[in-house]
């Protein structure tokens, strides 16, 4: 009938948006683009456990925000995972996740297993299609053995026996490809994911800083903070830095008491006997 209302087809992707989209962007409107992060992270299967390792360099656009940042997550006793991408959204969701192992630990009286908290992550990270900006290399040993896992941003996947991830990965991918071999020691092992994330630190202008790494065998982790310093300051002044006072103009100043005092007039006070 005419005076009906035509109803959109049921099911099927509306590609209105997308045309919006297309025309905003045809006139003149710059279209929001990903926000560009820096970080190496890296993890190994060696022959008792898991090693992870991250650099410490948190920045903010072209700026240094923090030189010796944590980028490696505890998840469970036995499982830790690093993070690359925007620092708050690497820094909730682990937090989250972590916290519903430990409740799944008091419910069951048993050590988290480091599939649970793989499934917690990707189910989480897939809900929101990417807008959750963290990339994660997730290790830890279980009742099963050990494992690595790494995880997208979209909620996809990886068990992998080296991992790398963020911006230096490539840098970081050829060291692991030129000499990993199966059956690393320990200290092996730790070797060579320093030498994978010095690759990083030295080859990509957003990874830098120090060493972070992390040993996780069964029964015992070993987190080695700022275990390599490759990066030492080499000059600072003998005199230091010191701002004589005058140097920057003081327009005015106010003075708000946050708490009223109060006021003891004569005779409020209670005389003493």
């Amino acid at each position: 009938m005419a005076g009906l209302m035509e109803l959109p087809a049921e099911g099927g992707f509306s590609f209105d948006l997308c045309r919006r989209n297309a025309m905003l962007e045809k006139n003149g409107l710059k279209m929001p683009g990903f926000r560009k992060t820096g970080t190496t992270i890296v993890g190994l299967v060696f022959q008792d456990g898991v090693v992870l390792g991250a650099d410490t360099r948190a920045t903010e656009g072209p700026i240094v925000a923090d030189k010796n940042c944590e980028k490696i997550h505890f998840m469970a006793p036995n499982i830790y995972c690093c993070g690359a991408g925007t620092a708050a959204d690497t820094e909730a969701v682990t937090d989250m996740v972590s916290s519903q192992l430990q409740l799944h630990r008091y419910a069951t009286s048993r050590e988290s297993r480091v599939v649970t908290a793989l499934t917690l992550l990707k189910t989480h990270l897939f809900n929101y299609q990417g807008h959750v900006s963290a990339a994660l290399v997730l290790g830890g040993v279980d009742v099963t053995g050990p494992h690595l896992h790494t995880v997208y941003p979209h909620g996809s996947t990886d068990t992998l026996p080296f991992a790398t991830m963020g911006s230096g990965s490539l840098a970081a991918m050829s060291v692991f490809e030129s000499n990993y071999k199966e059956g690393l020691t320990r200290q092996e092992g730790i070797q060579l994911v320093a030498d994978a994330i010095c690759a990083g630190i030295f080859n990509d202008l957003g990874s830098g800083s120090n060493v972070d790494v992390c040993v996780i065998t069964k029964g015992k982790t070993e987190y080695l903070r700022n275990h390599q310093e490759p990066n030492p300051r080499t000059y600072a002044s003998s005199k230091g830095f010191s701002f004589t006072k005058g140097h920057t103009e003081v327009l005015s100043t106010k003075i708000t008491q946050l708490k009223l005092k109060p006021e003891v007039t004569e005779g409020d006070a209670m005389e003493e006997e």
